[in-house]
């Protein structure tokens, strides 16, 4: 539904190496749903796309991540590609940033590879997720129940597994930071009583 998520603002992070439709697909959904979306990316000006092993476009890198602040954020894409999150897992800003939606417990969705970054941001355990098939026992050595299945939800965590699963993934992405936007304003309300 168009304009549900507007006034809210999603980052998506991202690094060279990203599988390319991982990344646009969410961000033309978020968009129709009224949200303003910023990629942010350790790297300035524009970063590689991949579709699987090949270079794909160069996607323009909208916030740098040294200069990005998580709290002007109300949501967080973590898109896959193998390249893309591991590289990100050795970035210590790139793990903060997302250590800071895991603690705020703002909705997170992540897709593919993507849910490698949440490890070691320490937003795994004790969660039900999904992801590419590979990722199935580091995700359960962190303390996640790992399940297969399109899509998962864990109090606003949203996981797929891989690009076929970006229609059941974008859908639950948008009602998950859809619930949250709900929550924040009823807690906004409660809070001026």
């Amino acid at each position: 539904m168009a304009g549900e998520l507007e006034g809210r603002s999603i980052a998506v992070l991202a690094t060279d190496g990203v599988e390319q439709v991982e990344l646009t697909e969410p961000v033309k959904a978020l968009k129709k749903a009224g949200a303003r979306v910023a990629v942010v990316s350790d790297k300035k000006g524009q970063i590689q796309a991949f579709k699987h092993h090949d270079k794909a476009s160069k996607v323009p890198v909208d916030t740098p991540l040294d200069s990005a602040n998580p709290d002007d954020f109300d949501g967080l894409v973590l898109p896959g590609g193998v390249i893309n999150p591991d590289a990100l897992r050795l970035v210590p800003a790139a793990i903060e940033f997302v250590r800071h939606f895991v603690h705020a417990e703002k909705p997170i969705a992540a897709i593919c590879h993507g849910p490698w970054t949440l490890i070691d941001a320490g937003g795994v355990s004790g969660k039900t997720m999904t992801s590419w098939p590979s990722l199935k026992t580091d995700l359960s050595n962190a303390g996640a129940e790992w399940v297969d299945q399109e899509v998962a939800t864990d109090k606003g965590l949203v996981t797929s597994r891989k690009p076929d699963d970006l229609p059941a993934f974008n859908k639950m992405m948008i009602a998950e930071f859809r619930l949250a936007k709900q929550r924040n304003t009823a807690e906004g309300i409660a809070s001026r009583d």
